[in-house]
Protein backbone atom coordinates (compact mmCIF):
# COMPACT_ATOMS: atom_id res chain seq x y z
CA UNK A 1 0.00 0.00 0.00
CA UNK A 2 1.28 3.37 -0.95
CA UNK A 3 1.10 5.86 2.14
CA UNK A 4 3.00 9.13 2.81
CA UNK A 5 3.13 12.11 4.70
CA UNK A 6 2.86 15.82 3.58
CA UNK A 7 3.88 18.33 5.74
CA UNK A 8 3.97 21.33 3.09
CA UNK A 9 2.86 21.94 -0.76
CA UNK A 10 6.47 21.66 -1.79
CA UNK A 11 6.10 18.66 -1.22
CA UNK A 12 3.35 17.54 -3.34
CA UNK A 13 4.99 17.18 -6.53
CA UNK A 14 7.75 14.61 -5.30
CA UNK A 15 4.75 12.67 -4.10
CA UNK A 16 2.84 12.67 -6.99
CA UNK A 17 5.72 11.38 -9.04
CA UNK A 18 5.83 9.02 -6.50
CA UNK A 19 2.45 7.95 -6.88
CA UNK A 20 2.39 7.81 -11.05
CA UNK A 21 5.43 5.40 -10.43
CA UNK A 22 4.11 3.31 -7.93
CA UNK A 23 0.70 2.68 -10.35
CA UNK A 24 2.71 3.35 -13.47
CA UNK A 25 0.25 0.65 -15.12
CA UNK A 26 -3.01 2.26 -13.94
CA UNK A 27 -4.98 5.45 -15.70
CA UNK A 28 -7.89 5.73 -13.22
CA UNK A 29 -7.28 7.72 -10.05
CA UNK A 30 -10.32 8.09 -7.25
CA UNK A 31 -9.26 10.71 -5.07
CA UNK A 32 -10.97 10.61 -1.56
CA UNK A 33 -11.22 13.38 1.46
CA UNK A 34 -12.92 16.25 2.38
CA UNK A 35 -13.96 19.42 1.15
CA UNK A 36 -10.61 21.06 1.61
CA UNK A 37 -8.57 18.23 1.71
CA UNK A 38 -6.59 18.95 -1.05
CA UNK A 39 -7.52 16.79 -3.86
CA UNK A 40 -7.21 19.19 -6.88
CA UNK A 41 -4.24 21.15 -5.36
CA UNK A 42 -3.09 17.17 -5.46
CA UNK A 43 -4.32 16.74 -8.66
CA UNK A 44 -2.37 19.71 -10.01
CA UNK A 45 0.63 18.05 -9.08
CA UNK A 46 0.01 14.65 -10.94
CA UNK A 47 -0.65 16.77 -13.82
CA UNK A 48 2.39 18.53 -14.04
CA UNK A 49 4.78 15.36 -13.43
CA UNK A 50 2.39 13.84 -16.17
CA UNK A 51 3.82 16.65 -18.26
CA UNK A 52 1.06 19.13 -18.86
CA UNK A 53 1.44 23.32 -18.57
CA UNK A 54 -1.76 23.53 -18.59
CA UNK A 55 -3.69 25.43 -15.42
CA UNK A 56 -5.35 22.91 -13.97
CA UNK A 57 -8.97 23.53 -11.74
CA UNK A 58 -11.37 22.03 -10.58
CA UNK A 59 -14.47 21.18 -13.02
CA UNK A 60 -17.13 21.82 -10.23
CA UNK A 61 -19.27 23.04 -12.95
CA UNK A 62 -18.56 21.55 -16.02
CA UNK A 63 -17.79 17.91 -14.49
CA UNK A 64 -14.88 17.38 -16.84
CA UNK A 65 -11.78 19.45 -17.66
CA UNK A 66 -9.38 17.85 -20.09
CA UNK A 67 -5.51 19.12 -20.29
CA UNK A 68 -2.95 17.33 -22.54
CA UNK A 69 1.18 16.64 -21.94
CA UNK A 70 3.76 17.72 -24.07
CA UNK A 71 3.25 14.42 -26.35
CA UNK A 72 -0.95 16.11 -26.77
CA UNK A 73 -2.39 13.23 -24.50
CA UNK A 74 -5.28 13.80 -23.07
CA UNK A 75 -5.42 13.70 -19.18
CA UNK A 76 -9.25 14.24 -17.72
CA UNK A 77 -10.15 15.53 -14.92
CA UNK A 78 -13.83 15.00 -13.29
CA UNK A 79 -15.16 16.66 -10.17
CA UNK A 80 -18.75 14.57 -9.21
CA UNK A 81 -19.55 16.44 -6.34
CA UNK A 82 -22.77 18.34 -7.71
CA UNK A 83 -24.17 15.95 -9.52
CA UNK A 84 -27.60 14.62 -8.46
CA UNK A 85 -27.74 11.20 -10.51
CA UNK A 86 -25.61 8.75 -11.74
CA UNK A 87 -27.49 9.40 -14.77
CA UNK A 88 -25.60 12.95 -15.38
CA UNK A 89 -22.01 10.55 -15.19
CA UNK A 90 -23.84 8.66 -18.38
CA UNK A 91 -24.83 12.02 -20.05
CA UNK A 92 -21.52 14.19 -20.29
CA UNK A 93 -20.18 10.37 -21.52
CA UNK A 94 -18.61 9.24 -18.46
CA UNK A 95 -17.76 5.90 -20.85
CA UNK A 96 -15.74 7.00 -23.63
CA UNK A 97 -13.77 8.94 -21.19
CA UNK A 98 -12.86 5.84 -18.62
CA UNK A 99 -12.53 3.44 -21.31
CA UNK A 100 -10.32 5.12 -23.69
CA UNK A 101 -6.75 4.21 -22.07
CA UNK A 102 -5.96 8.36 -20.84
CA UNK A 103 -5.52 9.71 -17.29
CA UNK A 104 -8.51 10.09 -15.42
CA UNK A 105 -8.33 11.94 -12.14
CA UNK A 106 -11.86 11.81 -10.73
CA UNK A 107 -12.88 13.98 -7.65
CA UNK A 108 -15.77 13.00 -5.46
CA UNK A 109 -15.82 9.48 -6.27
CA UNK A 110 -18.51 8.46 -3.95
CA UNK A 111 -21.33 9.89 -6.05
CA UNK A 112 -20.76 7.45 -9.31
CA UNK A 113 -18.75 4.62 -6.81
CA UNK A 114 -22.04 1.57 -8.61
CA UNK A 115 -19.94 2.72 -12.01
CA UNK A 116 -16.40 3.39 -11.32
CA UNK A 117 -13.96 0.73 -13.13
CA UNK A 118 -12.85 -2.45 -11.52
CA UNK A 119 -9.03 -2.10 -10.95
CA UNK A 120 -8.75 1.83 -10.72
CA UNK A 121 -6.31 3.39 -7.85
CA UNK A 122 -7.73 4.53 -5.00
CA UNK A 123 -6.10 7.79 -3.46
CA UNK A 124 -6.63 8.88 0.39
CA UNK A 125 -6.48 12.14 1.42
CA UNK A 126 -6.72 13.29 5.10
CA UNK A 127 -5.60 15.94 6.51
CA UNK A 128 -4.82 16.07 10.71
CA UNK A 129 -4.78 18.62 13.06
CA UNK A 130 -1.67 19.79 12.21
CA UNK A 131 -2.69 20.28 8.52
CA UNK A 132 -0.20 17.44 7.66
CA UNK A 133 -1.72 15.76 4.74
CA UNK A 134 -1.90 11.67 4.95
CA UNK A 135 -2.03 10.41 1.23
CA UNK A 136 -2.81 6.76 0.76
CA UNK A 137 -3.46 4.67 -2.36
CA UNK A 138 -4.33 1.12 -3.28
CA UNK A 139 -5.82 -0.59 -6.01
CA UNK A 140 -9.31 -0.90 -5.81
CA UNK A 141 -10.45 -4.97 -6.67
Amino acid sequence: MFSKKVKSIDELFSVAQDLICEFSDQQIFALYGEMGAGKTTFIQSICKVLGSDDYVTSPTFALVNEYSNKNNFPIFHFDFYRIKDIEEAFDIGYEEYMYNGNYCFIEWPEMIEPILPENIVEVFIEADDSGVRHISAQIRK
